[in-house]
């Protein structure tokens, strides 16, 4: 997706070392009490320099490499807080370095988890049609998703069999079992065990999870982590790559590992943030991201969700039960649980269709949405609340290269009837692949729509003038075939 240059990525930077690289910025004063000891850079040297040069750097400093992100060759420096003024803009200066930067720390995005449970309560389902989506696909196991987050906790046994072999970048091995319960419930509304009598139902049912650790006990982490994460998520064949997770600082770091994932055809979700205000978020503003913002269960903002002309999509994001602790079950609000619902709505276009593009998959996302708020593109709700149904038949259109038009009938009234003050208008379509919207017309006037296949208006005639009024209906499939009804005529 296009989006601005300066991107906020997480919900609330960490304070603690924002506090440390503060200094970076202001020639760097020495280190307030209590302040890091080290702090961490990230470099991306050219082609040009060579190993002894940049160790030379560094050493004078006092620093030292200490790993990176091989996938970008871009290493993290740790250098004395008091050296690391001078030491950023040494590296920002040298011609043999692209660029130099703070590794800057991010958070998970959600808010906070209402401690009762209430599992009847999957409003967003039916919200973003995905019962009617199911019909279609309820995913497929060669579609990963991978949730770049605190990590998942497989043990859940509304996570049995879902969870496949990751990888920790906070402890460096194989074991990205979440100590935070974020992640957790992130991947509990992407994809748990489904239709299993057990817990909660997910988005994608058959979708497996790459579990990805990058962010702390606490639900922090640097920019580096979260880098690897997206690039070894990309190398294992994700699919689609969740990241409920975000800070305020931009970073090239960032961009090039999100570019590194957009050229291997993933897809990249990210929230958009839980400030309630338009400050940008990486990686959701990053370029080749996904941006989704928050809605609740009456389809508005929540307050909290953030905005701006970076949002691409809305999804909901407000009282989203999911997993908790070690077997139980929470509700959950942030633009963390709008991301994973819009993850798993991809997904399912990606099991409809497998041959599609990332860049196919985000045009189906976006143009298939509900158009709500202010008509068109706005900067809360973006193109619209995602809608699995019109975005999984979208996607198989696509693969069954449809060109057959939708039938559409008034079924009632009849042809010539006399309508009464309140009339109920009824309208049936139905196509080879599915109906994704109705539109009823009076008169040549838009009067109103309908995602559903069958559709009732009701009509007041109160204040319509006496005599003959025309009804015709249109019926839209996901391949933009139109089939129009027979025009009927009534009386008043």
């Amino acid at each position: 997706m296009e989006a601005p240059s300066s991107n906020p990525y997480r919900l609330a930077t960490a304070l603690p070392l924002m506090a440390a690289l503060l200094p970076l910025f202001s020639q760097l004063a020495p280190a307030a009490p209590g302040a890091p000891e080290f702090v961490q850079i990230l470099v991306k040297p050219k082609a040009s320099m060579t190993e002894t040069t940049l160790n030379s750097l560094l050493r004078v400093r006092g620093a030292k490499q200490h790993g990176g992100v091989p996938a970008l060759d871009v290493r993290i420096i740790r250098v004395p807080s008091v050296a690391a003024g001078q030491l950023l803009t040494a590296l920002q200066h040298h011609h043999d370095v692209e660029y130099a930067e703070p590794d800057y720390t991010a958070e998970a995005l959600g808010t906070a988890n209402d401690p009762y449970f209430a599992q009847a309560s999957q409003w967003h389902l039916s919200t973003i049609q995905a019962p009617a989506a199911w019909d279609i696909t309820t995913g497929s196991n060669a579609v990963i998703v991978a949730v770049v987050d605190s990590g998942v906790r497989a043990s859940h046994p509304d996570l049995a069999g879902k969870v496949l072999a990751g990888y920790d970048f906070i402890a460096n091995d194989a074991d990205p079992t979440d100590e935070n319960g974020h992640g957790t419930a992130v991947a509990g509304t992407v994809s748990p065990a489904t239709n299993n009598q057990l817990g909660v139902a997910g988005v994608s049912w058959n979708t497996p999870i790459l579990p990805v650790r990058v962010l702390d006990a606490n639900g922090s982490g640097s920019y580096s982590s979260i880098a690897s994460g997206i690039t070894y998520s990309a190398d294992k064949g994700a699919r689609v790559i969740n990241l409920s997770l975000g800070g305020t600082s931009s970073s090239r770091t960032l961009q090039d590992a999100v570019n590194y994932a957009w050229n291997k055809q993933a897809v990249l979700i990210a929230a958009a943030g839980n400030n309630g205000n338009n400050t940008l978020f990486y990686p959701a503003a990053c370029a080749n991201v996904v941006a989704v913002s928050a809605t609740d269960s009456s389809d508005v903002r929540p307050g909290w969700s953030n905005f701006g002309s970076y949002v691409d999509v809305s999804a909901p994001g407000a009282n989203i039960i999911s997993l908790s602790g070690a077997d139980q079950y929470a509700a959950w609000n942030g633009t963390s649980f709008s991301c994973p619902v819009a993850a798993g709505v991809v997904a399912l276009a990606a099991s409809a269709n497998p041959r599609l593009t990332n860049a196919q998959l985000v045009d189906i996302l976006v143009k298939n949405t509900d158009d709500i708020g202010s008509p068109g593109y706005d900067v809360y709700y973006g193109s619209g609340r995602v809608n699995a149904y019109r975005a999984a038949a979208a996607a198989l259109a696509l693969v069954n290269n449809d060109v057959t038009a939708p039938v559409v009938n008034i079924s009632s009234p009849a042809n010539g009837a006399t309508v009464t003050s309140t009339q109920r208008i009824n309208v049936t379509g139905s196509d080879n692949v599915a109906v994704t919207r109705i539109e009823l017309y009076i008169d040549g006037v838009l009067f109103g729509t309908s995602t559903a296949s069958t559709a009732s208006f009701s009509w007041s005639t109160r204040r319509v003038t006496r005599g003959a009024h025309k009804l015709e209906a249109y019926a839209y499939d996901a391949a933009a075939n139109v089939g129009v009804s027979p025009a009927i005529t009534v009386w008043k």
